[in-house]
């Protein structure tokens, strides 16, 4: 079993991201929730990556944690286990 237990990953869509300064806090605010195992974020495409552990991170946590960051966030799909 890995460090993180159950993995689940999902693909948000981030918007207000304009550079690569944004693309990084984005990054960091989601690797910042516990439970998030991996963020990886696409500027070009507006959307970031996220493998987590459901029973420690929650996708309203997530989307809180860009929205701290100055952005906003949404699923773009149901989570993949």
């Amino acid at each position: 079993m890995s460090l993180f237990g159950k993995k689940e990953s999902v693909t948000l869509r981030i918007q207000g991201m304009t550079c690569a300064n944004c693309q990084k806090h984005v990054g960091d605010a989601l690797r910042s929730v516990p439970g998030v195992a991996s963020a990886t974020v696409d500027l070009v495409f507006h959307r970031a990556n996220v493998t987590y552990d459901p029973e420690k991170a929650t996708l309203e946590d997530m989307e809180a944690a860009v929205e701290r960051a100055g952005y906003r966030a949404e699923p773009s799909g149901a989570p993949r286990a």
